[in-house]
């Protein structure tokens, strides 16, 4: 007898995403959006006016107490303890190996509260991973992943369709920084960060008020013609920005160096989990790492795809798609450090076929500030 499928996760908004006739599709445990128009109708609008996504999957951990700071600097390769209340940083929380276990936003929301943002599908892994790591510490997690919902408004327009909603002046606003406030008159945490490689915040707020949130953001930004974003769209975006995805260019296999993120490792501040093996991978070397490329012959590089040089085995595709920014296709992918950058000619397999491609400078694309 087979087992009966696990039952999906539903967001607050799910009735808002039948409503506007979304594909609706399982990711990381839940039941998503994953388009609504098409997904290059919302990229377009993202890049060009503004759109809006629901990533109420994500995970949301509060870390609270006196020795939240120190407790978090001793489980993360950043140092949050360095961040101004009311700022954000990128991170990462690895195995004593050095492997990636999930890459986080970290938020410092007052003095001894933090707000940690995990990936779809890792919050719990998170979550138990720093209570363990907490543990005998004057700090506790708070896990709020399933009784808080996220959305997300992005592009160029994002400022004039939210500041009207919020009660907080926003155009002061840094990039990687946070405030509390109202937003269409419910209490918010609204930050200036986002993951299409254009301006724009994600708004926290309780599921019961997310509905609200939604149809008060789309009315408002009617005029400026924005439109309900799936996660298909979502990935395009942030492909062509670079950005890392977990499960593609990050996770338990791959290391910071290797992922050309070592830049948010702090080796020198206090011990912390994976510092040795870090160390001692920084010192040798690491024999691959990350690179964008673009394809020359007619072909797309998919996830996964075998990358060749000479014709012999190189490496592989980590994310790869259409850019319909950049009317290309484009992807990031794994080759040896030795031959990881810009400038060299490489063969996808794609169906079987060797298909030539040049390795590229990422990002892909860098909008006007």
């Amino acid at each position: 007898m087979s087992e009966a499928p696990p039952t999906l996760h539903e967001t607050a908004l799910i009735e808002e995403h039948r409503a506007l006739g979304a594909k609706l599709a399982e990711f990381a445990g839940w039941l998503m959006p994953i388009q609504y128009s098409g997904i290059l109708e919302e990229h377009r609008a993202v890049r060009e006016r503004v759109g809006l996504f629901d990533l109420s999957h994500m995970g949301e951990l509060f870390i609270d107490g006196p020795g939240a700071g120190d407790a978090l600097a001793a489980a993360v390769v950043s140092d949050p303890r360095t961040l101004a209340v009311g700022r954000a940083h990128y991170s990462m929380i690895c195995d004593p190996d050095g492997g990636i276990i999930d890459d986080l936003i970290i938020y410092r929301v007052a003095t001894d509260r933090y707000l940690v943002c995990a990936n779809a599908g890792n919050s719990t892994t998170v979550s138990d991973a720093l209570a363990d790591r907490i543990g005998g510490v004057d700090a506790v997690v708070d896990d709020r992943s399933m009784a808080t919902s996220l959305v997300a408004i992005q592009g160029p327009r994002a400022l004039e369709v939210l500041q009207p909603l919020c009660d907080r002046p926003l155009d002061g606003l840094a990039y990687y920084a946070i405030l509390e406030g109202r937003v269409a008159g419910v209490p918010a945490f609204v930050a200036r960060t986002g993951y299409t490689g254009e301006d724009g915040f994600e708004i926290y707020v309780s599921p019961g008020d997310a509905p609200r949130l939604w149809e008060e953001i789309l009315e408002s930004g009617s005029a400026f013609g924005i439109k309900p974003c799936g996660l298909g769209a979502r990935n395009t975006l942030r492909l062509e920005a670079g950005m890392a995805l977990y499960g593609h260019e990050v996770h338990a296999s791959i290391s910071p160096w290797e992922a050309n993120l070592g830049w948010i490792v702090k080796m020198d501040k206090d011990d912390f989990i994976g510092r040795d093996a870090l160390k001692s991978q920084k010192a040798r070397g690491v024999t691959r790492k990350l690179v964008g490329f673009e394809m020359i012959g007619r072909g797309i590089g998919r996830d996964g795809y075998e990358v060749c040089m000479d014709g012999v085995r190189a490496g592989w595709v980590a994310s790869g798609g259409p850019s319909p920014t950049l009317n290309k296709n484009i992807g990031l992918c794994f080759l040896p450090s030795t031959h990881a950058e810009a400038g060299r000619y490489i063969q996808v397999m794609v169906r079987g076929q060797a298909v030539e491609a040049m390795t590229v400078p990422i990002p892909f694309y860098e909008r006007s500030k």
